[in-house]
């Protein structure tokens, strides 16, 4: 299982948030790129990045601190965040990025999403409230399943699919198995989890669950899991 730490921007600082509200911002560090050095250091060889101005805005908001990491670190980037048009991954790969995250517009415009896979790394982003499908930052619920919007990507050359369960996220709840796994088995695809994981026993969870890969955040920036740890835990059932 692949672990990926978790750097959300937020006016060019590292935050959590807790049920995506962004009211709800806890700032972990004003230089975002010394917290992508340090995962680098702790062993990792992934960064999840979202731009959560990004996400709201439908375009991209903090770019001058994506650079910066990119330049700092040698771990492998995936991004999300207000990723709406072929012209931002271009400018997102060509920056260093390794992968693109679509969310909202894996909603709005699946057609998209297959024409850009075809052409370039793509994950698709599910967030759900309640297993169903939020859109624009979380602020707006549709009325589409989380599993019905996978099993549509099952075929679709997407890279993984990122599961979040936004009422967990930030929250240390524990991470949903269950709604990760009807993920996984919707699509086929390799699915990451992600929303309310909190300790090493959520690793071991996820781990017997065959489940591809998760996002650790506030776990992390609050001292609930040791990271270290993780790594050497999903490195040994990798093997």
């Amino acid at each position: 299982m692949i672990i990926l730490p978790a750097i959300d921007l937020k006016d060019g600082k590292a935050v959590r948030l807790s049920k995506g509200l962004m009211d709800s911002a806890k700032i972990y560090s004003d230089e975002p790129w010394q917290v992508a050095k340090h995962f680098e250091e702790l062993g990792s060889e992934w960064l999840h990045l979202v731009d959560l101005n990004g996400a709201f805005a439908g375009e991209p908001k903090n770019l001058e601190q994506i650079r910066k990491i990119r330049e700092n670190c040698n771990l492998k980037l995936e991004l999300g965040g207000g990723i709406r048009d072929e012209e931002t991954i271009r400018m997102y790969l060509d920056l260093g990025v390794d992968r693109l995250i679509l969310g909202s517009v894996a909603v709005k415009d699946p057609d998209f999403v297959r024409k850009m896979a075809a052409k370039y790394p793509i994950v698709v982003g599910i967030d759900a409230i309640d297993g169903m499908v939020a859109v624009e930052g979380w602020a707006e619920v549709s009325e589409m399943k989380a599993t019905d919007l996978a099993r549509a990507f099952a075929d679709a050359g997407v890279e993984a699919i990122i599961c979040t369960d936004v009422g967990r996220d930030g929250m240390l709840s524990g991470i949903n198995v269950e709604f990760t796994r009807s993920i996984a088995h919707a699509s086929g695809l390799p699915t990451i989890a992600s929303g309310g994981l909190r300790d090493i026993e959520d690793i071991r969870r996820l781990i017997e669950a065959g489940i591809y890969g998760t996002i650790v955040g506030k776990a992390f920036y609050e001292g609930t899991l040791d990271l270290e740890e993780a790594f050497r835990l999903a490195k040994g059932a990798n093997r």
